[in-house]
């Protein structure tokens, strides 16, 4: 190959990446830093301002008396969402890997939610959820009186998560079953023969060999938890109380509701720091608990 034929390769390569450059350069480097540029500032879209503050928001954000209720109900939400979705996603992808009769029918209606816009799904959650919906009138028709699910402290948390849930296992149940379907059956044949149980089978032999889809789907799912906001927006508008306002909420308060826009995105640098954290904690993990990372 002559030293023109490797200068057109180059190029061709370099026109190749260019667009992805270019979308990753305008729409995730350049938010990025002007994210931090604005949280040096305090910008006031309502009274024309813009004042350097330096380190005014993040001192804010230290002082700020409702930061540690949100980080708090931040991390419920997380942790409910991201147990609940990875164990409900592993269990009906353990039983739809079995040979049973109807197995595709329910593969499409544990998907088909995932597909559904999230705007409309968590509407129509919300009038089964009120006080007087469908699922009060389910309880009502069996003798139980339900509670005013979006609206008391000690259920509005766990009913968002329960259609957040609903909303998005069908994606991890599918990543879950490619990953068991591609475990060879011979590993599973030697530790029957061996004497393995079935729990035993699928905890020494199964999980280890799908590690890489489990790492791939919680990192997913946790980054995701900490993105969440439409179904807050709809549901419960961060209360009762502050009971349901997660981070990104209270990042949209602060900026667009209270046009404190400095403010919001110093919160925002501080949800990027946490998303990052955990991304880095969980792929330094992962050498340690992955199957063939060492």
């Amino acid at each position: 190959m002559t030293g023109a034929d490797r200068r057109r390769d180059r190029l061709t390569g370099c026109l190749f990446i260019a667009p992805q450059l270019a979308g990753t350069i305008a729409f995730v480097l350049v938010p990025l830093v002007l994210v931090l540029w604005y949280s040096l500032h305090e910008w006031n879209v309502l009274a024309d301002t813009f004042d350097f503050v330096g380190t005014g928001n993040y001192r804010r954000l230290m002082d700020d008396p409702k930061l540690s209720s949100v980080l708090r109900s931040t991390f419920f939400f997380s942790a409910g969402l991201v147990v609940l979705n990875l164990s409900l996603a592993m269990l009906l992808a353990v039983l739809l890997n079995q040979k049973l009769r109807g197995t595709t029918l329910f593969r499409v209606a544990f998907f088909s939610p995932v597909v559904v816009s999230l705007v409309a799904w968590t509407v129509v959650w919300g009038f089964m959820l009120q006080h007087n919906g469908g699922i009060n009138g389910l309880l009502d028709a069996i003798g139980v009186e339900g509670p005013n699910w979006l609206r008391s402290d000690g259920t509005a948390m766990a009913s968002v998560v329960v259609v957040q849930v609903f909303k998005n296992v069908g994606l991890n149940m599918v990543l879950f079953l490619a990953a068991l379907q591609g475990v060879p059956q011979e590993l599973h044949e030697a530790a029957r023969m061996d004497g393995a149980g079935r729990w035993t089978v699928f905890r020494r032999v199964t999980l280890p060999m799908i590690s890489p889809t489990v790492l791939l789907t919680s990192i997913i799912t946790i980054v995701g938890s900490l993105q969440v906001f439409a179904q807050i927006a709809v549901l419960t508008q961060g209360g009762p109380g502050t009971s349901t306002t997660v981070l990104v909420y209270y990042l949209y308060q602060q900026a667009f509701q209270f046009h404190t826009f400095g403010y919001g995105a110093t919160l925002s640098v501080l949800l990027f720091l946490i998303v990052l954290l955990l991304t880095v904690v969980q792929w330094q993990l992962r050498k340690r608990w992955v199957f063939h990372e060492s």
